[in-house]
């Protein structure tokens, strides 16, 4: 239960901050470039970063407030934590690769599944025909790692 509401304050966050995103920000998530071998490497890594984040006594709070931090911030937050920077160098993803890349292939995804692009969601054609290429493989991956259970 936990680590489903963590993952809907995460969309959440997505869904608050793109509107009011910076023009490089956004520039950031376009120019990012999505293959398979980043695509499972994301997703791993949000999947033990959304476990660590429940495991937390204060986990509420600290969504919570991500709700209102900028991705600088979030970078920062996540660098100054050596638990979260672990489970990224685990998973071979910088802080600043992890804070582009997974909002880059969740928008990705929700796009090829139809969701149009809007300020909301941000896509590069490249991206959004890897994840139109991959979305069978890469999709039931993304919603275990959010917590929810594919149709498998």
């Amino acid at each position: 239960m936990r680590i489903t509401v963590i993952a809907l304050l995460i969309w959440a966050t997505l869904a608050n901050g793109q509107g009011t995103q910076a023009k490089s920000d956004r520039q950031a998530i376009l120019d990012y470039q999505l293959n398979l071998r980043r695509a499972n490497q994301l997703i791993v890594a949000m999947a033990a970063m959304t476990k660590y984040v429940a495991s937390l006594p204060d986990f509420k709070e600290r969504v919570r407030k991500s709700l209102t931090m900028t991705p600088a911030e979030q970078l920062a937050k996540i660098e100054a934590d050596p638990k979260a920077m672990s489970i990224l160098k685990e998973n071979g993803l910088t802080a600043r690769e992890y804070i582009i890349g997974v909002p880059a292939l969740r928008m990705a995804l929700l796009a090829a599944q139809g969701m149009p692009p809007s300020t909301n969601i941000i896509v590069s054609p490249a991206n959004l025909e890897f994840a139109k290429a991959n979305l069978a493989q890469l999709k039931p991956k993304m919603d275990e790692a959010d917590g929810m259970r594919s149709g498998k």
